[in-house]
């Protein structure tokens, strides 16, 4: 059975937005990214952290674990680079 994506943006059709900054970070790091499917970095990221995450669905016999390293190092990545630009705003803003 397929597993629905329940998950809803703040902002109603950032979608698109988050997908491109998800391709250009991870792109930034190193990753083979298609910026048309910016989700198959996972795949990449499994790779390198040898977790074996297929491309065909049938990832049952992987741990929480696993799943998590793969989330977090994207994820991560991601939050540790709106950090870093929303700092950078700050100190222009308060620039003279």
């Amino acid at each position: 059975m397929a597993r629905r994506n329940r998950r809803r943006h703040v902002v109603p059709g950032a979608e698109q937005g988050l997908a491109a900054f998800k391709a250009e970070v991870m792109r930034r790091q190193g990753y083979a990214v298609d910026p048309s499917r910016p989700d198959d970095v996972k795949y990449e990221v499994a790779k390198s952290l040898g977790v074996p995450l297929s491309r065909e669905g049938d990832n049952g016999n992987l741990t929480t674990e696993a799943a998590g390293h793969i989330g977090g190092q994207i994820g991560g990545t991601m939050v540790r680079e709106m950090i870093r630009l929303a700092q950078e705003q700050l100190v222009k803003q308060r620039q003279p």
